[in-house]
């Protein structure tokens, strides 16, 4: 599973779930497991939610964040508390 952080135009990033990297022919991005950058559960979707369709033209950028493995053999350069 890749984690995404995703940024939407005129709204506070969230991460997403996918498996896969989306292709540049995709029109819309759909993600699983929406949260917040903190992890907390976003206020402004429903009760519930666990998958989500955005279309490209909403997507500011998209953040590839890497995995645990990844995070253990190369540490962050920034403090995280």
């Amino acid at each position: 599973m890749i984690t995404l952080l995703v940024h939407i135009a005129n709204a506070e990033p969230i991460k997403l779930d996918v498996e896969e990297l989306p292709k540049p022919t995709d029109s819309t991005l759909v993600g699983k497991n929406p949260r917040e950058k903190t992890d907390k559960e976003c206020a402004w979707l429903e009760t519930g939610v666990t998958t989500v369709v955005f279309p490209w033209w909403r997507i500011t950028f998209v953040e590839v964040l890497p995995s645990a493995e990844e995070e253990a053999e190369f540490p962050l350069p920034f403090r995280n508390d």
